[in-house]
């Protein structure tokens, strides 16, 4: 840990020592970062970013009243802790409930293969505008484009008054492309391509062949024919049917959606059966590399492997401290906030569908009409679809 960190943590201790009996639960969090990000519209450069912050939060909870206050710089610190403790008073009229969990102190370091912030601007717009000119010379169909990298390192330190001091680094570095394209029938269509890295710029590196994809599927898209209205039966791909299970079950696992909704209880209430034996469905920080891994979530709470939904059965949910407490169901490590200037919520870390063992050959068999969707445009439910005339893979 570097001096500047064991720095912070020392203040960030001695803050929390002075004012931890005063409330039932008190927190601090801080994150200092560094970033870039560069992106093309076309033929221009649209952005060039840099920016370096710090910020923070704490949190309060008296009487089961929550308190949430942000600052910018740890000279307001004491002031601050003070506010959160006043507000924290202002509105607690009931039990605070926290479910247990064993104070940690760790330092959670990242390992890093090539370092973004040892590669300079220029070197970076380069690559950049060398891929958004794959996209842009494609096609003449190609209308414009939308080519973007950026990469973000962050220390995050977090302090509580039960004990607990986590100091985590996380690196993210993203590269984003878009082509459009545009069909002598006024008809647009976009093809989408994007890379993610938890340790290495060059995950940004020789990935023309991806790039190129995204133009290509969105000149593909410009012949494809549209589905009639109808009943189908439906094929995902395992990018799509991630995306689907996110949207349609992923949230309705996170608890702090449940715990206040008697008919929601009601309707998923552990050891249901939810669909068939085969079905398992996980909610997984543990993977290496992903977006939504991490080794302890804003709370302090270790990451963790949850089955949601383990043969066919509901069998888990995601918690905070605070839900699990209510519940009385066991922290699962969910807790996350956007920045340390916002406060943690219950959200999915990676959640998937565990692979079954039929072929997808096999899963064509007997469908004499269907659709086989393929991937997904961004975060939302948007996919090439594919009428299968005959039961074969394609």
């Amino acid at each position: 840990m570097t001096t500047a960190a064991t720095a912070t943590t020392e203040q960030l201790k001695n803050a929390i020592a002075s004012y931890k009996n005063q409330v039932d639960y008190l927190e601090i969090r801080v994150e200092q970062s560094e970033s870039t990000g560069l992106s093309f519209r076309g033929k221009q450069l649209d952005s060039v970013d840099r920016s370096f912050s710090l910020g923070g939060g704490i949190r309060a909870c008296h009487n089961g009243g929550w308190s949430f206050v942000t600052f910018n710089g740890l000279k307001e610190l004491k002031d601050r802790i003070e506010e959160a403790i006043s507000q924290a008073k202002l509105v607690g009229k009931e039990e605070t409930q926290l479910a247990k969990v064993e104070p940690i102190e760790d330092y959670v370091p990242e390992e890093i293969k090539r370092d973004p912030r040892g590669v300079s601007l220029q070197d970076k717009r380069k690559l950049l505008e060398s891929y958004n000119q794959i996209l842009l010379d494609f096609d003449p169909r190609i209308q414009t484009t939308m080519a973007s990298i950026s990469d973000r390192f962050a220390t995050k330190t977090f302090i509580n008054s039960t004990g607990s001091c986590i100091v985590q680094e996380r690196l993210d570095v993203n590269g984003r492309f878009a082509a459009i394209a545009r069909g002598e029938d006024g008809i647009v269509r976009q093809g989408f391509e994007s890379v993610h890295s938890r340790n290495d710029f060059d995950v940004l590196v020789g990935i023309e062949d991806r790039v190129r994809g995204a133009a290509e599927r969105a000149v593909r898209q410009l012949e494809a024919k549209s589905v009639k209205g109808g009943q189908y039966t439906v094929i995902l791909d395992p990018y799509l049917s991630g995306v689907f299970i996110h949207e349609a079950f992923g949230h309705l696992s996170e608890a702090d959606f449940v715990y206040e909704n008697p008919k929601m209880q009601e309707l998923l209430t552990l050891g249901k059966p939810m669909g068939i034996e085969q079905l398992n469905v996980v909610d997984d920080a543990t993977m290496e590399n992903l977006p939504g891994s991490m080794k302890y979530d804003d709370e302090g709470v270790p990451g963790q492997r949850k089955y949601l939904i383990k043969n066919g059965v509901l069998s888990e949910r995601l918690h905070s401290r605070e839900t699990a407490g209510k519940m009385q169901e066991v922290p699962t490590g969910n807790a996350r906030a956007i920045r340390a200037n916002y406060p943690p919520i219950v959200r999915m870390t990676n959640t998937a569908i565990e692979p079954g063992d039929t072929p997808l050959e096999q899963m064509f068999e007997g469908i004499e009409e269907g659709v086989y969707a393929v991937r997904m445009l961004g975060d939302r439910l948007m996919a090439k679809c594919l009428p299968l005339q005959q039961p074969k893979a394609t």
